[in-house]
């Protein structure tokens, strides 16, 4: 795949967070922001009229504290909530999750190497200082899923997410482009794993720019290696 070219005026951008913007870490409150990305979103946001947005698993809140003092237009934990460009954050229908995480919740609690994170209207176990034990947990979040209704799962880098099946990154995308100041631009997505794939496809099926941030296998037409190759073409894309 080559390594994509430099933007033009006129263009809608959406990042993924984590493994795109940032590296992966061991637990997600353990993730380092480098300074130069706040740096780079902030240059690339001003040159494309605001037309810049992160689409995370994570919650907004956490984006906003990750990111600050920089507040951007958000999607977060997959499109449950979303904070347009005017500031109005939606947040989808959920169902209560109380029945859901119990077992999880257990299992969690007797293995160090694991983590359940509770987040607005899903939850998701996280097993990267226990990989191990993916069976076990694959068969908590199936147990967790049929004790709830309309949620589905979704498998990540050392993580099964249990979130509405409403929601996904490729729709958050589209509502952010029926937006302004996202609509009638030219789109772009920049992210790292099987749950960016939804937002390249909604992305190229508008003629826009994808591209997968390390490696796997990917929809993706573009790719850089890592996201330390983001940040320097940010650089390009938005310098000073």
């Amino acid at each position: 795949m080559p390594i994509p070219p430099l933007p033009s005026v006129g263009c809608a951008f959406f990042f993924d967070f984590d493994g795109t913007l940032a590296e992966l870490a061991p637990r997600p409150d353990a993730v380092v922001v480098d300074v130069a990305v706040r740096a780079g979103l902030a240059r690339l946001s001003r040159a494309q009229g605001g037309a810049v947005a992160i689409v995370s698993g994570r919650p907004v809140a956490e984006i906003d504290a990750l990111l600050s003092p920089l507040r951007m237009p958000v999607a977060g934990v997959h499109g449950t909530e979303r904070r347009g460009a005017d500031g109005v954050l939606h947040r989808l229908a959920t169902p209560g999750l109380a029945p859901a995480w119990g077992g999880v919740q257990a299992l969690a609690a007797r293995h160090a190497g694991l983590l359940l994170e509770l987040k607005p209207g899903a939850m998701a176990l996280h097993f990267r200082g226990a990989p191990e034990l993916e069976d076990a947990c694959m068969a908590a979040m199936i147990d967790a899923q049929a004790r709830v209704d309309d949620m589905v799962l979704l498998c990540g880098k050392c993580v099964i997410e249990l979130k509405p099946r409403r929601a996904s990154k490729g729709q958050a995308v589209a509502d952010f482009m029926a937006e302004m100041p996202f609509i009638s631009r030219l789109p772009w997505v920049f992210g790292d794993d099987v749950t960016d794939e939804a937002a390249f496809e909604v992305v190229l099926a508008l003629g826009g720019v994808a591209v997968k941030v390390g490696p796997g296998d990917s929809l993706a037409p573009h790719r850089l290696p890592d996201p330390a190759a983001l940040r320097r073409w940010l650089e390009q894309a938005a310098p000073e």
